[in-house]
């Protein structure tokens, strides 16, 4: 028996997303105690995976299988995740679904006991971003999204910010950290943005930095080269919350490994004008 339209509804897909985030902060919350003692490895300069990453992952790829087993699953660490073998035959328009995981968004915070990190799921359906759930696992507030429906904070609803000074705006980024021939012209955009800006910040994990331009903590945020994972649920958050996310060309940013500069419509433009071609 196929799922009905009502298990392919925002609310119903959201439901989904956020039980798995949450089964996921739980590993993470849990280990959180030991993190500067945990055995890490590196993936490449400055990116770092533990078994605690491994370990939100699979619980929340656990559930997504039994909850939408007929859904495809794009995941930090394990990559591509074929649909559930117990998915029902003629599973129907689910397969259509794509759920896009960050296990833990904010590892090398997270390995330095720096309470800044995340989980951070975006699901995706034949029209795009439709729910986005990111939990921040240290303060414990939930963000959750859905296509047409706002964008809220522990269940209140959520707005960008109404400043349209950008000398009065604090803005978000994040450093190229892996790839060292970027560090040159990023610090140009940087230097432009300083001297315009209020301030910058920079704390490490891209979920909650997107979380934060939601919310109206920031007024806007980019940052050169992110991966699907990174990106999904924070994108609709923005747009939820009536902001613009594109990428560093201006075209609407796509879930995707890419660029992207978000904020209040008219921070995101200034931003833009000063980090364009970065």
């Amino acid at each position: 028996m196929g799922q009905s339209n009502d298990a392919l509804a925002p609310s119903a897909l959201l439901e989904v997303a956020l039980d798995a985030a949450r089964a996921g902060a739980a590993v993470v919350a849990a280990a959180a105690p030991r993190a500067q003692t945990l055995v890490w490895h590196t993936k490449k300069r400055a990116d770092f995976v533990s078994e605690v990453d491994l370990a939100s992952e699979a619980a929340i790829i656990e559930v997504i299988q039994a909850r939408a087993p007929g859904a495809s699953i794009l995941a930090e660490e394990r990559g591509a995740v074929a649909a559930s073998v117990h998915a029902p035959t003629g599973a129907g328009a689910q397969d259509t679904i794509r759920f896009v995981v960050d296990p833990l968004d904010g590892t090398t915070n997270f390995l330095h006991g720096y309470p800044e990190y995340a989980v951070s799921i975006g699901v995706l359906d034949s029209a795009g971003l439709v729910a986005g759930v990111v939990i921040d696992v240290a303060l414990g507030e939930v963000f959750t999204a859905t296509r047409g429906g706002g964008a809220f904070s522990n269940g209140k609803q959520i707005r960008v910010a109404s400043v349209e000074d950008p000398e009065r705006a604090l803005v978000g980024t994040g450093f190229p950290f892996t790839r060292a021939e970027q560090i040159e012209p990023y610090l140009t955009g940087l230097a432009r943005v300083m001297a315009g800006a209020a301030g910058v910040r920079r704390a490490g994990a891209a979920a909650l930095d997107l979380a934060s331009v939601a919310a109206g903590r920031f007024e806007a945020f980019w940052e050169a080269a992110l991966s699907p994972w990174d990106i999904a649920a924070g994108i609709l958050l923005v747009r939820e919350a009536g902001g613009v996310a594109t990428d560093l060309a201006g075209a609407p940013c796509e879930v995707k490994h890419t660029g992207i500069v978000a904020g209040n419509p008219a921070i995101h433009q200034w931003l833009m004008d000063q980090v364009r071609g970065h």
